[in-house]
């Protein structure tokens, strides 16, 4: 069975941002388990389906096989290691915003040090990825990007890098035009509910998804602590 990893943000264990984006995918990938969905108009669990597969997380290595002749062992260490030598990144206030056709968590405010953290993680954690095989490749849709994209694709294994990065944490699947605009009003009324308070990135996460089984927490790596 193969195994992806990717290298996650995931809100602190326990906090109100966790549990808000665990009710409205209906999935915990760190404790493995379903979540109920609030009760609420239209049904999430039908516009969630292939987001809750990863679970409520932003992205700051896109999913990898490892390389050949590279180990697991060595893959966590060298996160941790990066972890470790990292200072926490304050996120400020997050809003609900349309990503194209789909629903996320963004901050209001974006900080500097945002694209830093995920630029480093994309490039020290890329001698452990293996090249995308063809039908990887496909899936990403290369003809839709232009040629940076594209370059991007080839050398990074995913078009959403360094300069094209964005910070956002899913919560919808792709929702045909005229269901959006309601979407969103529910998902932002529902945040707001939950008593949202700024966050912040001391921690990073690596997760683990065998065959095509949802992503699962591997470790929760805390910044500055080598050992943690």
């Amino acid at each position: 069975m193969s195994r992806r990893y990717a290298l996650y943000w995931l809100p602190a264990p326990g906090s109100r941002l966790e549990a808000f984006g665990n009710a409205v995918l209906g999935y915990d990938n760190a404790s493995g388990r379903t979540v109920p969905h609030p009760e609420t108009p239209g049904g999430l669990a039908a516009v969630t389906a292939g987001a809750r597969l990863y679970g409520f997380h932003a992205t700051l290595k896109a999913p990898l096989r490892l390389a050949p002749g590279t180990a697991e062992a060595d893959f966590v260490a060298a996160a941790r290691g990066l972890a470790a030598a990292h200072p926490p990144v304050p996120l400020g206030p997050l809003v609900v915003a349309a990503l194209g056709p789909f629903l996320a968590l963004v901050p209001e405010a974006p900080p500097p040090g945002l694209g830093l953290l995920a630029a480093e993680c994309v490039a020290a954690l890329d001698p452990f990825r293996a090249p995308l095989t063809g039908a990887e490749r496909a899936k990403r849709r290369p003809e839709r990007l232009d040629s940076r994209g594209r370059a991007l694709l080839d050398r990074w294994g995913y078009p959403y890098v360094f300069e094209a990065f964005r910070f956002h944490m899913t919560l919808t699947d792709a929702l045909p035009e005229p269901d959006r605009d309601g979407w969103h009003r529910r998902l932002a009324a529902a945040y707001a509910a939950s008593g949202p308070e700024p966050a912040v990135i001391d921690a990073v996460c690596l997760l683990t998804q065998d065959g095509s089984g949802p992503f699962r927490l591997l470790a929760r790596l805390p910044f500055g602590d080598a050992h943690g």
